[in-house]
């Protein structure tokens, strides 16, 4: 990348090392100017010529910041310095580097405009010359086109090393994007997962634990010992079942972290009959109608079964025991995709509808089941049921392609 040019006020002050260069150079030049050859009619640089001459060279340390303003008062400088026959020698290690700088900075056609005219100029003047000096004239045109041109395959390689440096570092910041994005859907994933399970089993375990309180107080002198035993076996059911899916998050958090592969194997409409039953023994009463040899993509049916799981969950917590819950998983041959539709009855025993409800700030459960549907490609929606009386969640799950959550 080049370095950046400073200026001061409206003046641009050259870089250190093109004043080195320009130093250089004039070195060379005046090296050039007092021992090489003197051609004929040409004479050593008096006063005025050696002013000329260090000049062009000293107009070098702005090349380049303004390189074809550095060519002109090269030029410039030099024009004189040849109408007066001084050694016509000194000035070419200045015209090369003005050259190159040009062709150097481009872009192409203004350099093949300038090298162009400069060789026609050269030309021309060998038209009017004696003979002895055209080698000499024809030596200094090739000089300056084979400058030109080195330039112009610098430039181009320049452009070229720039080009791929500026891939590889895109494609660094879209390795890094691309990761931080994956961290950022895994930790959303496993908060899905960890909302659903914890918040699905907390909600069974209260409602059980109320059931058993109530037991327990309605009638002390009559307790079912069995009804007890029984609840309370569902708890500790709910917990087990808990338990196991927790520690499936969590493998799959250590397999993150570079420890061993997950082998829990993710849920799916196989486990669809577990939910029912923790469900039942929360006291809801739940029809699941789920059409046979269901074969879906392992991520369809992840979705499917957290949505499930979150929908019956919602139905125990909102509506309370004796709640009657209806699950409906089929597959759409049509769309090529898995229609899942849970609808509740709300609270046990409520005849008349629910009032309708004003706009409803939704939660975790809602949002992370939206989540799941879109993971795969797929459109939950969820509200009240018309009347106002009881909840229901409709998803598709297109089976085309299966996702990645």
């Amino acid at each position: 990348m080049p370095s950046p040019i400073p200026v001061q006020g409206r003046f641009v002050v050259p870089l250190g090392r093109d004043i080195a260069l320009a130093a250089a150079v004039a070195a060379t030049a005046v090296g050039l100017a007092l021992r090489a050859d003197v051609e004929v009619g040409a004479h050593r640089p008096d006063p005025l010529g050696w002013v000329l001459l260090v000049a062009a060279c000293g107009a070098l340390a702005w090349r380049r910041p303004a390189p074809m303003l550095t060519f002109a008062a090269v030029m410039a400088f030099q024009l004189p310095y040849h109408g007066l026959q001084n050694i016509h020698s000194g000035p070419v290690p200045a015209t090369v580097v003005a050259v190159y700088s040009l062709a150097f900075a481009g872009p192409r056609l203004r350099t093949a405009l300038v090298v162009g005219g400069l060789h026609l100029g050269l030309m021309g003047v060998l038209t009017t010359v004696d003979m002895s000096r055209a080698m000499d004239l024809l030596g200094v045109s090739g000089w300056v086109i084979a400058v030109g041109l080195f330039g112009e395959a610098a430039r181009v390689h320049r452009n070229y090393l720039s080009a791929i440096v500026e891939r590889a570092e895109r494609a660094e910041r879209t390795r890094e994007e691309t990761a931080a994005r994956r961290v950022v859907e895994e930790r959303l994933r496993i908060a899905r997962d960890l909302h659903d399970l914890l918040a699905h089993s907390i909600t069974l375990v209260g409602v059980q634990t109320s059931v058993a309180a109530h037991l327990v107080v309605a009638d002390p002198d009559r307790l079912d010992r069995k009804a007890v035993a029984e609840v309370l076996e569902g708890i500790a059911g709910t917990c087990r079942h808990a338990r196991a899916e927790l520690r499936t998050t969590l493998q799959v958090l250590r397999a993150g972290e570079g420890g061993k592969d997950a082998t829990g194997p993710l849920p799916g409409l196989a486990g669809l009959d577990g939910l029912a039953e923790a469900a039942q023994a929360g006291g809801a009463r739940v029809e699941l109608a789920v059409a046979a040899d269901l074969e879906v993509p392992q991520a369809v049916g992840a979705a499917a079964y957290r949505i499930v799981q979150q929908s019956l969950t919602n139905a125990v917590q909102h509506a309370g025991p004796g709640v009657r819950v209806q699950v409906e998983v089929r597959y759409d041959g049509d769309a090529e995709a898995l229609s899942v539709r849970v609808t509740d009855d709300g609270p046990a025993g409520c005849e008349q509808p629910l009032p309708p409800a004003g706009p409803r700030r939704e939660g975790f459960g809602i949002a992370g089941m939206r989540e799941r549907a879109r993971s795969v490609g797929g459109l939950l929606t969820a509200g009240r049921r018309p009347g106002g009386s009881g909840f229901a969640v409709a998803a598709v799950l297109p089976c085309g392609r299966e996702a990645d959550e």
